[in-house]
């Protein structure tokens, strides 16, 4: 079982900066991905970056160079995955959902996402 819970969404002018944080429990030992997807009005939700346990991050395209994933690897029961976005844009404007999941020679092995945190950027 995971536990995920978001925190720092929140309303910013274009330019601005937010930083998400998601505090993540389970009750299994094994290797985990962190990362953050997210849901824009009247959008499907679409992946925003993810984090390993051995630092490697991965972003989608349009948030490269603006955003950071970073996790605190606290345990491999629980951990914290940030989410430092600068230079914002409406287009930024979504839903952020925290996500988890296994790691496995073929993909995840199961996935987790969290509730969700609004982030509004007003022109």
């Amino acid at each position: 079982q995971v536990f995920l819970v978001e925190s720092g969404g929140g309303s910013v002018q274009t330019g601005g900066s937010l930083r998400l944080s998601c505090a993540a429990s389970r009750s299994a030992f094994s290797l985990w991905t962190l990362g953050w997807w997210r849901q824009a009005p009247g959008k499907g939700r679409e992946f925003v970056a993810t984090v390993t346990q051995n630092g490697h991050t991965i972003y989608e395209d349009s948030v490269k160079g603006r955003f950071t994933v970073s996790r605190d690897n606290a345990s491999d029961r629980q951990d914290t995955v940030y989410l430092q976005m600068n230079f914002l844009t409406p287009d930024d404007t979504a839903v952020y959902y925290c996500y988890a999941a296994g790691d496995g020679p073929g993909g995840p092995t199961w996935q987790s996402w969290g509730q969700g945190t609004q982030v509004t950027v007003s022109s």
